[in-house]
């Protein structure tokens, strides 16, 4: 057979109507096995943790207080389940959060800028100091999953957020600050005397982090689920040295899905 005919042949089964059908039926059967495969789940839930110092620094001598106030969490999530099983997947979700945490404090030679009656104080605090730490982020996760039996599902992989509101401030009371280092002039403040401080401004707005957890079906298509996020650069930008060590956000997210 030369090769004019074989052409001939070739743009005759290209335009036999058949072929195309054939061809679209195998596409169409092709997107609806890989839509078939792909899961999706809207949740909710709330964060409890705080930004924590690892380990606890010389300059922390006693938590007084905490409180991990009420942050709300809700997103979706897009699985890829992998294998003919179900077992491995893939998913990548995104999900607004707030992160934040109060506390109180004593501490020694603590690095610190404070301001007092309109005047700014820099320098190392010894007394008690209360903060608060509040921050509202977009989170997106990128999630590998593994099906262990028929209602639980594992998962963990890396996260990044962006952090849209940002907020760490407080006041000291009940000691003193020894202006510049801990041979500086020494400021008192006793009785009801307190001077306020405010680091917001220096919060990073890009963080990343590790998380990793577990869901349940407890009911048809509702989860309960319970994941730990683990921050792995320092809350504060590079350039903030005030505080002289790095505080991790870590959290324990709880909360309730709906898969469909």
């Amino acid at each position: 057979m030369n090769t004019n005919v074989r052409v001939l042949i070739i743009v005759a089964v290209l335009l036999t109507p058949g072929f195309h059908e054939v061809q679209g039926a195998r596409g169409e059967t092709e997107n609806r096995g890989f839509f078939r495969s792909l899961e999706y789940e809207v949740n909710a839930g709330t964060n409890i943790g705080g930004a924590s110092p690892l380990p606890l620094p010389a300059e922390i001598r006693k938590i007084n207080s905490y409180s991990p106030e009420l942050n709300l969490q809700i997103g979706a999530t897009v699985r890829k389940w992998l294998d003919a099983d179900a077992k491995w997947g893939a998913g990548i979700g995104v999900r607004f959060e707030t992160k934040g945490m109060k506390t109180q404090a004593t501490v020694k030679n603590y690095g610190m800028e404070i301001i007092d009656n309109g005047k700014t104080l820099k320098g190392r605090w010894t007394g008690k100091v209360q903060t608060k730490y509040h921050s509202q982020q977009l989170v997106v996760p990128l999630t590998a999953f593994y099906r262990l039996g028929s209602r639980v599902v594992l998962n963990a992989g890396p996260y990044l957020s962006y952090a849209f509101s940002n907020d760490f401030n407080g006041y000291v009371f009940d000691g003193y600050l020894r202006e510049g280092d801990p041979t500086g002039d020494k400021i008192s403040f006793s009785g009801d005397s307190k001077a306020s401080y405010d680091f917001g401004s220096e919060l990073r707005k890009f963080q990343w982090g590790m998380q990793g957890g577990v869901s349940v079906r407890v009911y048809k298509q509702l989860m309960v689920n319970a994941n730990l996020e683990w921050g792995c650069n320092d809350i504060f930008n590079s350039s903030f040295k005030t505080i002289s060590f790095d505080l991790y956000p870590i959290y324990l997210n709880l909360g309730f899905g709906y898969v469909f």
